[in-house]
């Protein structure tokens, strides 16, 4: 016969794993500087101005 297994460890191995997986999720979304944060908010509505400047008003261009 085999070895006999706790198979709590293994569930709770499991666990720690995903957890670990969700944290560094977590880290690279919402692990940014203020500094960071406001770059990419700039950034953000610099495009959206950029892209609202070349937007054609009228209805008759195609």
């Amino acid at each position: 016969m085999g070895d006999v297994v706790n198979l709590k460890r293994f569930k709770k191995r499991g666990e720690r794993e995903q957890a670990a997986k969700q944290a560094e999720a977590n880290r690279a979304l919402f692990g940014r500087t203020k500094a960071e944060r406001a770059r990419d908010e700039f950034l953000g509505e610099r495009n959206a101005r950029v892209l609202d400047q070349h937007l054609i008003e009228n209805g008759d261009a195609s």
